[in-house]
Formats: structure tokens, sequence, C-alpha cells
């Protein structure tokens, strides 16, 4: 894609959907993008380290090394969102007509945690937290997905440099997840349990994670925050569509290590 660009529209902006599990779980504050290092009396600003956790994550760590290389040869200009995991059903653009809903995925492989729980309650199967529940991450509402790249691509960062956006607006164990959309789901009546399964995944189930997210909010960022009116409309609306729900892809169906 780099080169596409470059032999195309060289003066372009490059807006990148990135993920923050590029990071991983460092036990140190994750910075937007750089971090200053000091080595030896010496002081240079570099990436910040990537140790993704996944496949998926290592590509697209990929991504963004091949990026920084043709902003620092060719002088392109690039934003890299790392974004975090997406919930929520719907944006006001969606809501004008039914053919222009969005996917919504709940299943084990492609469905982000909130979006699990949310269709689990409904479903009356007990809320998968992936062992001890500690696992933290940034979280955003689907309207904010949208709002972020907006606000990204009317803002570009100039030519010959990358500009690296932490994109979530909020930061939650699963065990917290569980826990809310528990408390909403049993005021609704829907008589929600949370049951901890073995963990089919290869990851620290509690650990430091303080990530720093302030740029997007600098370029006039609302964030649409997750309350509890939030996640009752979501339940709302999956109960509307009770009967479409797989049970067969809730569970956890793939193992990370043999």
């Amino acid at each position: 894609m780099p080169l596409a660009v470059l032999e195309a529209a060289p003066e372009c902006h490059v807006v990148k959907l990135g993920t923050m599990g590029e990071y991983g779980t460092p036990n140190i504050d994750i910075e937007e993008g750089w971090i200053n290092i000091q080595h030896k009396g010496r002081e240079q600003k570099f990436l910040y380290p990537r140790q993704a956790g996944s496949l998926y994550h290592t590509t697209k760590v990929l991504d963004t090394d091949l990026l920084w290389f043709y902003v620092r040869l060719y002088g392109l200009q690039v934003t890299d969102l790392m974004q975090g995991p997406v919930y929520g059903q719907s944006t006001p653009e969606m809501d004008i007509h039914s053919d222009l809903a969005t996917a919504f995925n709940y299943d084990d492989i492609f469905g982000t945690v909130v979006n699990r729980f949310v269709t689990q309650a409904v479903a009356g199967v007990p809320l998968t937290v992936y062992g001890k529940g500690g696992q933290t991450r940034g979280y955003l509402n689907i309207k904010d997905t949208l709002q972020c790249i907006e606000l990204a691509a009317q803002n570009p960062p100039g030519k010959g440099q990358l500009r690296v956006l932490n994109q979530f607006t909020e930061a939650f164990s699963v065990n917290q997840l569980a826990e809310r959309v528990k408390s909403v789901g049993d005021h609704m009546g829907l008589s929600v349990t949370i049951s901890p399964v073995e963990n089919p995944r290869q990851e620290a189930e509690n650990h430091y994670y303080n990530p720093v997210h302030s740029g997007l909010q600098e370029l006039g960022l609302q964030p649409h925050l997750l309350t509890n009116e939030v996640i009752e409309s979501m339940l709302e609306k999956v109960i509307r569509h009770r009967d479409a729900i797989d049970q067969r892809k809730i569970l956890p169906r793939v193992r990370w290590s043999t």
C-alpha cells in the first residue's frame, strides 16, 4: 500500500486503522506512539516498543513499521490510529434505514467482549469471563470510531510525519465489564450470571495498563462513554433479535495453544 501511495498520490494523507493490541501489556505506561529513550548518556525518540499478543496484532505492527519506513525515506504523511476494542451497534447515520445497519459480531472469534456479554445476557448464557478476568483494555463506542477517523482525516500531520493516536475513551477489565452488563441486565429482568472459563488465549490475566490517549481529545473528540443507558440500549436491540442468536458460536471454539 505505501508503494502504491508513493506512485499514485504521494501528497495524500494516509489514515491507517491500527490497534492498541500492537503494544501488548507492558509494565510501564503506554505513550501515544512514541517514547524518549535515554541510554548511556544519549537520548533518542523511538516508536513505542510493540509486543503484540496475537498474529492479527502482529500484522498490524508490520503495517506500522512499513509505513514508518516510507515516511522516513519518502516523506509520506501518515496517521496511525491505535484503536481499542469497539462496542455498540449503530450510529446516527446507520439509524436512518435498516439497510445501513453494521455487522454485529458476538461470536468467540470476532466478537468484542462487550458485544459478546450483551448477547450472552440476552441468550441466557452465563457471561464467559476468560481466566481471572483482569485483562484490561481501552474501549470505545462505534460512534467514536467514526468520529476519530473523521478528526484524523480533517487534521493531517504534515509531510514526512507519522502521527500516532491512541484511539479509545475508557479502560475496563473484563471483570468490570461483566459486572456492568450483569447489573444492567438484572435491572431489566434478564437474571444474568457470570461464569469464568478456562482462558483459550495466551495472555496476562492480571497486569498493569495505563495508556496515554490525549491526542484525539486535543483534536476535538466528544466521547460517548459506556453508561448504563448505553448498555441498556444495546440489550434492548439484541432482545429484538433474540431469535437470531446462534448459541453454537458463543463458547470458545479455538485455542491459541495446543
